[in-house]
């Protein structure tokens, strides 16, 4: 007996893995109501408010590194969910395993470019940031295991929170930006690099983004319009959308933009 990878569906020997589902939400979880989606954003607006606006208030390096350690755990949340899905036959679709490493492998990359800023220097930075991440990695894996449309939910409304961060960064820093350089990790994984990663977690369309990388300012818009695409992926997964991304079959892309 086998299982088609890319299908989500199986042979004889696999009735549990036959019901082709089109995502995780549909599969496995229930649509939220309005009720709780407000509640949802609620609940992130208060802890921007009591922990980044507090602890974090006029150092944004340092704010940028906490966010970014948080903002890579529920990716680790979902894959953990799938693969125990996959290990006890109950449901494979490999390409939400790829999106979802696809969107960590791009929160490590903002990540280490704020650490290349020396957003994670104070030993306190880092405790506050990696003990939130610890708690919030266990109440996504718990939120997926019970309902994914609520994991994915929150998640959304986290990365909106980040979108908003970095956009009013942009906004009130630009000419201070514009003048510093890039990282070379930031020039590493947006330009130089082989950005296969970087397009498979951008997903609903075939067109593809090859941000330019002359200065800060750069790094720090391509951040931003990475953070929207989170929340523009985070949102269809709560639907009945079948997530597809520029590398699918439905899509060519011309070589010169492939960069490997």
């Amino acid at each position: 007996a086998g299982i088609d990878p890319t299908s989500g569906s199986s042979d004889a020997g696999g009735a549990a893995l036959s019901k082709d589902l089109n995502n995780p939400s549909t599969r496995f979880g229930e649509p939220l109501s309005d009720e709780v989606k407000e509640f949802n954003k609620g609940a992130v607006g208060f802890l921007k408010r009591a922990i980044f606006d507090t602890l974090f208030a006029g150092r944004d390096y340092p704010r940028f590194y906490a966010l970014e350690t948080i903002a890579r755990v529920p990716y680790f949340s979902y894959t953990a969910a799938l693969h125990f899905y996959e290990t006890i036959g109950m449901w494979r679709k490999a390409k939400y395993l790829k999106i979802h490493f696809a969107e960590d492998w791009n929160e490590m990359h903002h990540l280490m470019i704020m650490e290349s800023l020396g957003g994670d220097e104070r030993w306190s930075d880092r405790f506050i940031a990696q003990h939130i991440a610890v708690g919030y990695y266990l109440l996504a894996l718990g939120l997926y295991f019970w309902n994914p449309t609520m994991a994915y939910n929150l998640n959304e409304y986290v990365e909106e929170h980040a979108f908003l961060t970095y956009d009013q960064f942009v906004k009130d820093h630009g000419e201070e930006l514009k003048a510093q350089p890039a990282p070379q990790v930031a020039v590493d994984y947006y330009r130089d690099g082989d950005l296969y990663m970087f397009d498979e977690f951008q997903t609903g369309s075939c067109e593809i983004r090859r941000p330019k990388m002359d200065n800060l300012y750069d790094v720090f818009a391509a951040i931003r319009d990475d953070e929207a695409q989170h929340v523009k992926t985070m949102a269809a997964l709560q639907t009945e959308t079948e997530l597809s991304t520029a590398h699918d079959d439905s899509c060519e892309i011309p070589e010169e933009l492939l960069g490997f």
